[in-house]
């Protein structure tokens, strides 16, 4: 009797624990939608005076980042700034969580594409604005984590791939959203092919491992695009299947050296025809 009283007991101490802490992180997750109010107010040139939709705040203050990283800390979770989640990656900063998903202009009937699902975060920003959300991660161990913490959230309306997201996902799309979290120095031709005309495309641009611009693409034809420049950003580099990045250095290095063979037949027979008045053989 004595053991069961105990047992009673300590159950009713976690409990009270997990409801402080549960609180605590309402607390800490509001705080964190008005820094991001705040911050949207200062970024007018961006987001222009209408600031924030009321959808990306309402998913913003819904979604539990502290279940999204390793420490599963509210102090730490809703602090604005990224935060490692192993493999090299982290999750990113709130406000731009929401800056990005606010300029992809997500709608309820939407079906939208993430490259680079990291730890599910935004993923799941996504899940309560659209009606499908396909992502896509390269690194198995984070693929696997993001997929398990989505299913135990109840996110049943998002999917989950291990791949290289270069390609996007053409069975899972087309999609009406693209959002690349992480940096390639170009716009992928494959998921412009896979947004649906008046699309958009937000993405980092631009080298590894220092300052890019976060851009959006919008599709308004057939091979036809518009392309602006957000707001400068620091993300990861994009991560590429050796054998797909490898193949694609090779065909970029033979294009150079095509190119430059091609510059240097020119130059010369440039040099010829000025040096004479006619081609030298």
């Amino acid at each position: 009797m004595r053991t069961l009283l105990l047992l009673v007991l300590s159950m009713v101490t976690v409990v009270r624990e997990v409801t402080a802490q549960d609180a605590q992180c309402v607390l800490e997750r509001a705080a964190m939608v008005e820094t991001i109010r705040s911050y949207a107010r200062s970024h007018v040139s961006v987001l222009g005076q209408q600031g924030l939709s009321g959808r990306v705040l309402e998913a913003m203050g819904q979604t539990q980042r502290h279940l999204f990283i390793p420490e599963r800390s509210c102090s730490i979770a809703y602090a604005d700034m990224p935060l490692p989640i192993g493999a090299g990656q982290t999750i990113s900063q709130p406000f731009i969580v929401a800056l990005m998903t606010q300029l992809a202009y997500v709608a309820p009937d939407d079906v939208v594409l993430e490259v680079g699902t990291g730890s599910g975060y935004q993923a799941a920003i996504l899940a309560h604005l659209a009606r499908k959300v396909c992502t896509i991660e390269i690194i198995p161990q984070l693929a696997a984590a993001a997929a398990k913490t989505l299913k135990d959230l109840a996110y049943d309306n998002v999917s989950v791939r291990l791949g290289d997201g270069y390609a996007g996902w053409p069975d899972c799309g087309p999609f009406e959203a693209i959002i690349v979290t992480a940096a390639l120095g170009h716009v992928p031709a494959p998921l412009i092919e896979q947004l649906k005309l008046g699309g958009r495309l937000v993405m980092p641009v631009g080298p590894a491992y220092t300052t890019q611009q976060l851009t959006v693409v919008e599709k308004t034809g057939p091979g036809k695009t518009t392309t602006r420049a957000a707001s400068l950003v620091r993300f990861v580099p994009f991560t590429r299947s050796p054998d797909k990045a490898n193949r694609r250095l090779i065909l970029e290095q033979h294009l150079r050296s095509r190119l430059a063979g091609w510059s240097l037949a020119e130059s010369a027979s440039c040099s010829n025809l000025s040096a004479s008045g006619q081609k030298l053989h």
